[in-house]
């Protein structure tokens, strides 16, 4: 517990200050260190093998993505048709691999082409959805939508759950969770959006549409618990308890930010597709 806290007390802080107030490289450089270290632990977690392997294509083909998003949001339109290129290059070497090998003893199985490009490209996607947002007006504060809906339902589920909880959400999967739990999870990333709205507020005294930050804190807790479920069923599925131990007593990149990935897409076209303020 004391491990947690710790890491809590001393990683909000750093997260806060790169995603709000260091310059937009840093925002790209922090989701590319996480998308590298993301695809390690899944691959890992899936396979061993599969990790000493392929961990790298994985980790370039984050990179690409989330640079391919940074380079278009400040206008380097160049740049990052070649990123949109070189990902389409990794992609065409994956399957050049999956050709050569067929029948070998390195022959890569469908369930590990799968691990791959949920590693090297599907979750680098959800990410490059927080970079999206970081470039937009008022980035450094919207970037943080996805954040307050998920980790406020997290904590909101937990409390929920420890007090009223009696019927269980999904027990195959995680057995701790209950219905209850996830309601209050629910109300819980609603609640953060209204608060965090006032503070937004006082930072750039620009007013949030309330109704749409209610949707937003509603939608981001539905899929950030969607989020958690679904790493806790491959954690099952691949027999593994944490996914790594970058951070103490939270796990690894995947345990901490599970719902995060999945509440970002979201909360990014939520807010492309409405006048937020």
């Amino acid at each position: 517990m004391l491990q947690r806290i710790l890491v809590a007390v001393v990683g909000i802080p750093l997260l806060l200050f790169v995603l709000i107030i260091a310059p937009d490289w840093a925002t790209a450089a922090l989701l590319c260190a996480l998308c590298a270290v993301g695809a390690h632990e899944l691959l890992a977690a899936c396979r061993k093998e599969l990790c000493r392997r392929w961990w790298g294509l994985s980790a370039i083909m984050g990179v690409t993505v989330v640079l391919r998003t940074y380079l278009a949001g400040i206008g380097q339109a160049g740049a990052a048709a070649l990123m949109t290129w070189l990902l389409a290059a990794w992609l065409v070497l994956l399957f050049v691999s999956v050709v050569v090998e067929y029948g070998t003893e390195r022959a890569l199985a469908f369930r590990d082409v799968c691990a791959i490009l949920v590693a090297g490209v599907a979750i680098p996607m959800a990410f490059q959805c927080l970079m999206a947002l970081r470039l937009l007006e008022h980035g450094g504060g919207l970037v943080m939508i996805p954040l307050v809906a998920a980790f406020c339902s997290d904590s909101a589920a937990l409390f929920a759950g420890m007090a009223l909880g009696k019927h269980k959400l999904a027990p195959r999967v995680s057995p701790k969770k209950t219905v209850e739990g996830s309601v209050g999870g629910l109300l819980g990333g609603m609640l953060g959006m209204v608060i965090y709205r006032i503070i937004f507020f006082l930072v750039t005294e620009v007013q949030l549409n309330i109704a749409w930050c209610l949707l937003l804190g509603l939608a981001g807790a539905v899929m950030g618990q969607l989020g958690d479920l679904s790493f806790s069923a491959i954690k099952r599925e691949c027999g593994v308890k944490d996914y790594g131990r970058l951070l103490p007593g939270h796990g690894g990149v995947l345990d901490r930010f599970d719902s995060v990935i999945f509440a970002s897409p979201i909360v990014w076209l939520i807010i492309k597709s409405i006048t937020l303020y």
